[in-house]
Order: C-alpha cells, then structure tokens, then sequence
C-alpha cells in the first residue's frame, strides 16, 4: 500500500489504542472506536484516489489497514451507481462509516436451512454517520448504494483480517449457506509489498 496520510497515520494509532486499552470487551470497542472512526470520516480530503476508484460492475473493498496481529481491518469500500453486497456474514464485529454518498443496510434474521429469511428492517448511512455489526447484536446484512448514478464511499473497521476470514453469503428465501473469502481488491498491490 503506497503512504497513507498523516490523518489516517493518527487514526490507526487512535484505534490500536482502544483496541490495546478494551481487548475482548466488544461494547467498548464499538462505543470508543466508532467515536474514533466518526473522527475520521468527518473529514473528505485524506483517502488517495487509488482507494476511492469505482468498477463499473462490481464495489470494490481495498485493504487500508492491517493490523500485524489481525486484530482489526481498516477498508474502504467503494460503490459503483446502484452496486449492492449479496446477504452475507462477517463473523466478527465491524464498524461502518460512510464518507461520501449514501449506503443502505438492510438487516437479517437467519432462521434454519430450508427457511425463509426474514428482513429486519434498513437503515440508511448519510455522510459522517457510523453503524455497528456482529455476531452478538445481528451479523447478516445487505449493503446497497442508495444512489444509481453517482459513487458513494463508506470505510468499515472489522475485528479481524476481513479478506482472509471465512465467512457466507446467504440465499434468503432458503436460508442456504455458501462459504466465501472475499479477498481485497488491492490484491495485487498487496502481494507485490
């Protein structure tokens, strides 16, 4: 990953700080974290533009962040006009940041294999407001940019190496599970390094 911007620098260095000061304490994690996250995405002029560029087909997840010991993830994610996520799972808790444009979040309840999902509800994310998912408060959801013709960026913190974790996509009307590893689009910037 090419350097990142002293605002971002801080930022790593704020988090590692509440992840160091709350380990295992969840709650605290997302309460002081999201603070920390709702900080930095206040602001619209640190993310380089590799990192912002939309594909026409599909969003795109580049890795900004890992920290050496996979305790946590910094991603942003960047939604092409009307691009949505699958309904799928993370594992671990995740906050949510939007930056620019507009995300939806719609939530799932996950019921047996061979049974419908049922929809919790949406949630729209407006510029500077952050969301929380995981397993322990609803981990299954859809993300969608609420606009078809222009580019929103939202930047996502996990609890954990994100590209690398194991996790599924969902078919609502049955319940089905398939697993995935969704990797990083930055892929190959990340192995030259």
């Amino acid at each position: 990953m090419i350097d990142m911007p002293a605002t971002f620098q801080k930022f790593v260095t704020d988090f590692t700080k509440v992840i160091d000061q709350h380990q295992g304490d969840e709650p605290a994690i997302l309460e002081k974290g999201g603070a920390v996250l709702k900080q930095l995405i206040e602001q619209d002029d640190w993310l380089p533009e590799r990192y912002a560029k939309p594909d026409p087909q599909y969003y795109q997840q580049y890795l900004l962040h890992a920290d050496p010991q996979d305790r946590f993830s910094v991603v942003s994610f960047v939604w092409g006009p009307g691009q949505k996520t699958p309904v799928h799972n993370h594992t671990v808790w995740a906050l949510i940041g939007m930056m620019r444009g507009c995300e939806v979040g719609e939530l799932f309840e996950y019921a047996e294999d061979g049974k419908s999902m049922r929809s919790l509800g949406s949630e729209q994310l407006n510029p500077g407001d952050v969301d929380c998912v995981s397993p322990t408060i609803g981990d299954i959801h859809r993300v969608s940019n609420l606009y078809d013709d222009r580019v929103s960026i939202s930047i996502h913190v996990y609890g954990g190496n994100i590209g690398r974790i194991s996790r599924h996509v969902f078919v609502v009307e049955t319940g089905e599970r398939k697993p995935f590893i969704s990797g990083y689009s930055n892929e190959a910037e990340l192995k030259a390094a």
